[in-house]
C-alpha cells in the first residue's frame, strides 16, 4: 500500500516565489490522497514549508534528523520526529519508512538524495517508485544529463524509464501509486 512518501527538497526557498506555491499544491495533494510525509525533519526553506502546510491541513509528518542538525535548528512540531546519529542513518531510516521517493526543487543535497535513491533502485536494494516533481521545468537540465548518460552507455534506458516525472502533483502521485517495478540487472 502506498501510504508514506519520502520527499527530498530544498532547505532554501529559491529565487522564485512560485516554488513555494508549487510546494503548497504538492502538500495539498498529499493530504487529499491521505499520504503521509517522511522528510529530513528541518524547518527551513521549502522543506519546512512543506511540513507546515501538511500539518496545518491535518496530515501526518515524520521527520528524521541527525543530532548535529537537530541541535542547531528550530523545529516544527511534527507528528513524529526521529533523531539519529548521522546523515547515513537518516537516509537509511527515511528509506525504511517510505513507500516511494520524490524530489521537489532543491539544491545539491536534494540531488544527492535523489541520486542515492536511484542508485539503490538500480542495484536492487529497493523496488520503490522514484518521482521527480518538475514545476516550471526545474529538473529539465538534470533529466537531459540522465538522457545523455543513457546515450553514452552509462545508464540503461530501461532503468531511466522507471523514473516518474510530472509537473502535476496529483498525476505524479497517481503514477507512483500505480508503479510496478521491473527487475533490471545492473550487471547484464
Amino acid at each position: 500500500m502506498f501510504k508514506n512518501i519520502c520527499v527530498f527538497c530544498g532547505s532554501s526557498f529559491g529565487n522564485d516565489a512560485s516554488y513555494t506555491k508549487e510546494v503548497h499544491q504538492f502538500a495539498q495533494a498529499l493530504v487529499t490522497n491521505k499520504i503521509n510525509l517522511v522528510y529530513g525533519g528541518g524547518n527551513a526553506g521549502l522543506m519546512g514549508e512543506l511540513a507546515r502546510y501538511v500539518l496545518q491541513r491535518h496530515g501526518e509528518v515524520v521527520g528524521v534528523i541527525p543530532k548535529k542538525i537537530h541541535e542547531n535548528v528550530q523545529h516544527v512540531q511534527l507528528t513524529d520526529l526521529i533523531i539519529v546519529d548521522d546523515m547515513h542513518q537518516r537516509k537509511a531510516k527515511m528509506y525504511e519508512l517510505a513507500d516511494g521517493f520524490i524530489a521537489l526543487p532543491g539544491g545539491i543535497g536534494t540531488i544527492e538524495e535523489l541520486a542515492e535513491a536511484l542508485t539503490w533502485q538500480q542495484i536492487g536494494y529497493h523496488h520503490k517508485p522514484i518521482g521527480v516533481f518538475n514545476p516550471n521545468g526545474f529538473y529539465d537540465k538534470l533529466l537531459s544529463l540522465l538522457e545523455h548518460m543513457t546515450t553514452e552507455g552509462f545508464l540503461k534506458a530501461e532503468f531511466l524509464d522507471q523514473l516518474i516525472i510530472s509537473d502535476c502533483p496529483d498525476e505524479l502521485l497517481t503514477k507512483m501509486e500505480q508503479f510496478t517495478p521491473k527487475y533490471l540487472s545492473k550487471w547484464d
